[in-house]
C-alpha cells in the first residue's frame, strides 16, 4: 500500500518516473520496485520526496507506520489509508479523463 500512495503522489503532480527518480538521485528501475512495493524506501529519499512534492513527511510514513499498534488500531489505519488511496486514484482518473477530451 505504502508504495501504490507514493505512485499516486507522482501521478497526481503529473510528474513521471523518469523524471522523479532524477529529482532523488535515484535509478528509475529503483523508482519502480518501491512503488511496486519490492523495496522500502530509505528515510532519507522520503525526505527527498516529500521535499519535491512538498508534501509533510509525516503523511508519507502514514502509510507505513503499524509497528507495536493493536489489531484494532491497525484496522482502522488500514481502513484509513484505503479511504485516502482511493481518493487519489479517482482524482487521477479524472485527471485522465481530462486529458483525454
Amino acid at each position: 500500500m505504502f508504495g501504490e500512495a507514493l505512485r499516486l503522489v507522482r501521478s497526481f503532480h503529473d510528474v513521471n518516473q523518469a523524471e522523479l527518480a532524477d529529482a532523488l538521485g535515484i535509478s528509475r528501475s529503483y523508482l519502480s520496485e518501491i512503488e511496486s512495493g519490492k523495496k522500502i524506501p530509505s528515510l532519507d529519499l522520503l525526505q527527498k520526496y516529500s521535499a519535491h512534492f512538498s508534501i509533510p513527511l509525516s503523511s508519507l510514513i502514514l502509510f507505513s507506520e503499524n509497528a507495536g499498534e493493536s489489531p484494532r488500531d491497525l484496522k482502522v489505519k488500514s481502513m484509513l489509508g484505503e479511504k485516502a488511496i482511493a481518493i487519489l486514484q479517482w482524482i487521477e482518473n479524472k485527471s485522465l479523463f481530462k486529458s483525454a477530451a
